[in-house]
């Protein structure tokens, strides 16, 4: 066996780990990859920062296109969402209920997950960017507060796509196809190529472009009349209010059929995009790197079944759905160097479009006023008047936002005993969305004159109106956050061997929200509680002298408010390290960080709840949820042993989090409008372990796992018996999840070099949401199917002593959760490949599981997101040198 060959294929094959290796004295050896988690370029192992890294030749090698595919392999990390696009990044169990798709431009929290590509922070509210992960250099997720260095919203962890950059060094290109082929669902294709030139020895330049076509599985079947679903609906709804067809005898007179869309694997996506990188290199201390993205991605229907009907494909829709979501991304590098300070400035400006389309029948399953808005009882003069009619509803929005950052920093030289890295960070964010909904039959009468509530004449975004006639209810509202903040990190070592670090960040953040409602004036609704005067409370519904007494009982805080309305918030964050390394080989390490979220604003700030029984006795909504901070304690080990072929890294943590945000959701109780709450107090514990090992000259083993144990240690008194209470579980993520992954390579004739992947991923029973909703859902979804949903539920309203749970009209019931039930994924991969091509067939979920990624509630009855099923695909890829 020719052992340089097995060799050099264990380095190929270890780009699959967070490794790669190297022939020493022709023996294999695990090497690092180097990574900028601190801010400078340093070994993942010489770092005391818990840190996994992917290299591009590892990102290929697992098919990983997107963060999604990604997570697979990564156990501390959870994705939740309803598709492409619409999904939110949870790390180390540090999760919370987000706002639903319809309206998470509007009334989203922040993300506790910082994301970035490169340089360029661009997390988002409600909805993360989606960035296909064509050419990349690699991918670093750094799991733990990284305050200090990474800002607001990197609370629990951040996450980098590190891109290739144009090389100087000559030209060079690639191209990388794949077809695929899904059990019950259509073909799916991808093309990937880049080309990149050195035009002068100073001046180079690359260009990355992709386009890829996931087929759909998830069909959209009949519903015909009398097989119940949503025809049945608006009958339920008003049996439960006593309208006209209490009478099971009469029918709606219009039944929603939804034959034109009936369509089989009808949730396709379609991302394209092209990245273009200009690198100069000034002279020998300064060079500027310019790059621009641009990409844009195309969904159609859903990517969730309903658990009401048979299978785990089918669902039944109404509205055409589709979700078209573009940005284009420009940022710039000048690094440079002054006597001894290496000087970065960094900047990026972000410009994102969002229209989409969303399917909001369901919205008449739940909530106080579902029979309003379909039935005309409540203002039909004579009984033969009243009737019910179709209770199709559908969400529009348009959504531009944008984001300026400016980063300059300086670091000292990494040779001395002491080093320092310290900046300023400057970010501008604005959001400007337009909602409309049709949520009301105008034949019945409703909103047949619509008067929208605005500022000035000309409404926000929108041109104030006339909306067409079938839009019922619009948001209309700008949303701006500025953010300036000073950094810095100082390293001092103690010893050859021991290091310390102390790290600080001061901010100060903006939060401006502004515009308006159908029915509330939001700009003058948070001036009014921002300056308390007497007459502008009242002239937005609220009395004075109530309002006052909430403050001073502690029901509202509006400390945080200027006159002007906007929401200011200041203050200093902290990390503190000591590492030691014992030898060449192993390094242990301590740290203390803290991490945050900013604080958002709500729309019905102040408000009473609709409901005044039971739990819901003198609640009223925050004017603003205040800052949740989560404080982080961890120790932890990176070593190589056995004369450098078993790597293992393992970090035992504790996580504080003090006054945890949640978003809410309880048209039937409190309002019909989404707000943010502070849910109360949390504590995380766990441990994250990952292990590389060269188990023969042609076999790489790689495994990693991850321990939670999450608990709420405080409720927000006005939450108890509405929130999951003391000792429960947070949401979305498992107590144990675990991957392992085998990577097995074989000499062929004629200078061929074949391989064996294989691959498991296992991820435990995990809490659907932050609220004990599930048994409500389950009756609804039982009165208007006929059948319930079939999905688990843990009960857990017992957890509170002398407290109970109450619906509208103060009768008790019971309180639970969804339970997302555990699962576990198999692939495998067959490939040949020589030193400028590869061929590969592969299968993704070879057992066809189905799992529970996400229980979607919005539609006041249970729809699950779940994987793609067993898919058999080819994947050829050629390099040009």
């Amino acid at each position: 066996m020719n052992k340089t060959k097995l060799n050099c294929a264990i380095v190929a094959a270890l780009a699959a780990t967070p490794v790669y290796a190297q022939e020493e004295a022709g023996k294999a050896k695990i090497e690092t990859i180097q990574v900028t988690a601190t801010k400078r370029s340093e070994s993942i192992q010489d770092i005391p920062v818990s840190v996994t890294a992917l290299n591009g030749e590892a990102l290929e090698n697992l098919g990983v296109d997107n963060f999604q595919d990604y997570v697979e392999f990564l156990p501390n990390v959870v994705f939740q969402g309803t598709g492409p696009g619409q999904n939110e990044i949870y790390i180390r169990g540090a999760a919370t209920t987000q706002t639903n798709i319809a309206v998470s431009s509007v009334q989203a929290l922040q993300p506790s997950v910082a994301f970035y590509l490169d340089e360029q922070p661009v997390s988002m509210q409600g909805r993360n960017l989606d960035i296909f992960a064509t050419d990349m250099e690699r991918v670093e997720v750094l799991p733990g507060p990284q305050g200090t260095l990474f800002g607001a919203s990197s609370q629990s962890g951040t996450v980098r796509l590190i891109t290739k950059k144009p090389d100087h060094s000559g030209f060079s290109a690639g191209v990388d196809t794949n077809v695929a082929f899904t059990k019950g669902g259509e073909m799916s294709n991808a093309v990937e190529a880049f080309l990149n030139f050195a035009l002068t020895e100073d001046l180079a330049v690359r260009v990355a472009a992709y386009n890829e076509h996931q087929g759909g599985w998830i069909d959209n079947i009949l519903n015909e009349p009398g097989e119940g679903g949503y025809i049945g609906s608006a009958v339920v709804i008003d049996r439960i209010s006593g309208g006209p067809l209490t009478d099971p005898a009469n029918t709606p007179v219009d039944s929603p059929v939804n034959d034109a869309l009936v369509e089989d694997d009808f949730n396709d996506a379609t991302y394209a995009g092209v990245r273009f990188g200009l690198s100069y290199i000034i002279n020998d201390d300064w060079k500027l790197l310019v790059q621009h993205t641009q990409q844009t991605l195309e969904t159609e229907g859903v990517f969730a079944y309903d658990p009401n009907l048979e299978g785990e494909s089918s669902t039944n829709r109404f509205t055409p759905e589709d979700n078209d979501d573009e940005f284009g991304l420009t940022t710039w590098t000048l690094e440079g160097r002054l006597n001894q300070l290496d000087i970065v400035y960094t900047g990026g400006y972000l410009d994102r479009e969002i229209d989409s389309t969303v399917d909001y029948t369901g919205y008449t399953n739940g909530g106080l006023f579902a029979a309003y808005y379909v039935c005309n009882h409540y203002e039909a003069e004579t009984p033969a008047d009243e009737r019910c009619l179709d209770p199709t509803k559908f969400y529009k929005e348009q959504t531009n936002t944008s984001r300026l950052t400016h980063e300059l920093r300086v670091n000292t030289s990494a040779d001395n005993d002491w080093r320092v890295t310290a900046g300023v960070f400057y970010d501008t964010q604005d959001l400007e969305t337009v909602g409309k909904f049709k949520i009301g039959n105008t034949d019945l009468g409703f909103f047949q004159n619509l008067t929208r509530t605005t500022v000035g004449t000309e409404g926000i975004n929108s041109n104030g109106g006339p909306f067409e006639s079938e839009v019922s209810f619009v948001n209309d509202v700008t949303h701006t956050i500025d953010q300036i903040a000073l950094f810095g990190q100082f390293e001092y070592d103690l010893t050859e061997t021991v290091t310390a670090t102390l790290g600080a960040r001061w901010y100060e953040i903006e939060d401006t929200f502004k515009g308006s409602t159908t029915t509330v004036d939001v700009s003058r609704r948070v001036r009014a509680f921002g300056t308390l005067n007497p007459d502008e409370l009242t002239a937005v519904g609220e009395d004075p002298a109530l309002i006052q007494q909430a403050i001073e009982n502690g029901q509202l805080e509006v400390d945080l408010l200027g006159s002007d309305g906007v929401l200011t918030v200041d203050d200093v964050i902290l990390k503190a390290s000591i590492d030691w390394k014992v030898n060449k080989d192993v390094l242990l390490f301590a740290t203390y960080s803290e991490g945050f979220r900013p604080p958002v604003t709500n729309r019905v700030g102040g408000g009473q709840a609709t409901n005044q029984n039971g739990a819901f006795e003198g609640f009223r909504i925050p004017v603003y949820s205040l800052t949740d901070t989560l404080d982080n304690y961890e120790v932890g080990l990176k070593g190589d042993f056995l004369d450098g072929i078993l790597r293992i890294n393992a970090t035992a943590f504790f996580s504080e989090i003090t006054d945890l945000q949640t978003s809410r959701f309880d048209p039937t109780n409190i309002s019909f409008l989404v707000f943010t709450d502070n849910v109360g107090d949390a504590e995380i514990r766990g441990l994250d372990a990952d292990m590389t090992w060269l188990a023969s000259d042609n076999l790489i083993i790689d495994a990693s796992f991850s321990l939670l144990d999450t608990e709420l240690t405080r409720i927000n008194p006005e939450l108890q018996g509405i929130a999951p209470g003391v000792g429960s579980e947070l949401p979305y993520s498992a107590s144990f999840s675990g991957n392992l992954r085998a990577r097995y390579y074989y000499d062929l004739p004629e200078g061929l070099t074949g391989y064996i992947n294989g691959s498991i991923t296992y991820t435990g029973d995990r809490l659907a949401s932050m609220k004990m909703d599930a048994y409500v859902l389950e009756d609804t979804t039982q009165l208007v199917y006929g059948t319930g949903s079939g999905l688990t539920i843990q009960q857990e309203a017992a957890v509170y002593e002398g407290v109970t749970y109450t619906d509208s009209n103060g009768d008790a019931f019971l309180g639970g959760r969804y339970v997302q039930e555990s699962y576990a994924i198999a692939n495998l991969a067959f490939g040949v490949k020589h030193d400028d091509w590869k061929a590969e067939i592969y299968i993704d979920n070879v057992t066809d599981k189905s799992a529970i990624l996400y229980i979607d509630n919005q539609q006041f009855t249970p729809k699950v997101v779940t994987n793609r099923p067993r898919t058999f695909g080819l994947r050829l890829s050629y390099d040009f040198y």
